[in-house]
């Protein structure tokens, strides 16, 4: 994605709608609680595929899937992207249920320094002084939590390393966004409906299973899945870089938020030292990548 010249209006209405629609996504999965993680993933997928659908046919880009559908290296490359999202959202819910908000604001909020260190890994791309001190004070901050915890926190770097490698497979991926979310629901669509049915027929799934409110907050699961994603990937067209680079600190701020001060999750002395350490990484990162963008501007194209 190349910067744009300016922000537009209509970019910022959609991008930071995204990001407050995942910011407030905890409070919905929440009250999905009760059902299990995997449940709760394939309704994410079943009913994400009409609404993906409609608003391909609404600007008329079905041919570009089509084509997807029908060559074979874009259907693999769809299948991990596919594969990457699936596990994420599963972890996330589960991150939610089990009173692990906190670490699904960690993860989110440790992404953005993963993906660069993977953006050097990967694409060769050179790291700056900054961004290798922040990247260390990142690691520096999982460690406290490891060290305190006795364990490693891996719901957090699950979030965060499928994410990040979920975006860097995107990239790769031929296909407008809009186009690419459709195709890997498209392709998670027959696991979830076979799960989804097998949970029926054997009476563990809690969809149409007598409790209404479980089957109308299954059947939103596509509405909060779907909508904001393609927010995002519509906002992202009319906003540069650097204003994406700052907006994307708004969803983990209030999943963190929601974990402190409705969920009243407990943020002991680990958490005191680690988050601060995370936030002044994301500072470092941010400067020296606003700086990088500067830099750039005035040399020009």
């Amino acid at each position: 994605m190349t910067q744009n010249s300016g922000d537009t209006p209509r970019g910022l209405m959609f991008a930071l709608g995204a990001y407050v629609f995942w910011g407030f996504l905890p409070l919905y999965m929440k009250m999905l609680s009760h059902i299990s993680a995997a449940e709760v993933v394939a309704h994410r997928v079943i009913w994400s595929v009409p609404i993906a659908a409609v608003v391909l046919i609404v600007i008329r880009r079905t041919g570009d899937l089509s084509a997807a559908l029908r060559n074979p290296r874009m259907l693999a490359m769809g299948c991990v992207t596919a594969a990457l999202v699936s596990v994420n959202w599963g972890i996330y819910v589960w991150a939610i249920s089990a009173d692990r908000t906190l670490d699904a604001a960690l993860g989110y909020y440790i992404n953005p320094l993963f993906s660069v260190a993977l953006g050097a890994i990967f694409l060769r791309e050179r790291l700056t002084r900054a961004q290798m001190v922040a990247i260390a004070l990142a690691a520096c901050a999982v460690a406290v939590l490891t060290i305190s915890a006795g364990t490693v926190p891996w719901a957090a770097l699950t979030l965060t390393i499928t994410w990040g490698f979920y975006a860097l497979a995107k990239k790769q991926l031929p296909i407008g966004p809009n186009q690419g979310f459709l195709l890997e629901v498209l392709i998670l669509l027959v696991p979830a409906l076979a799960y989804a049915t097998w949970l029926g027929l054997t009476g563990q799934g809690q969809f149409m299973a007598g409790d209404a409110r479980n089957t109308w907050l299954l059947l939103g699961c596509g509405a909060v899945t779907a909508i904001p994603l393609m927010l995002y990937a519509n906002g992202a067209k009319g906003l540069q870089l650097t204003t994406i680079a700052v907006l994307q600190y708004v969803a983990p701020t209030m999943i963190f938020l929601c974990a402190v001060l409705v969920f009243k999750e407990p943020f002991g002395q680990a958490r005191m030292i680690a988050f601060p350490m995370i936030w002044t990484a994301l500072v470092i990162y941010s400067v020296s990548m606003f700086r990088q963008m500067r830099s750039r501007d005035k040399v020009g194209p």
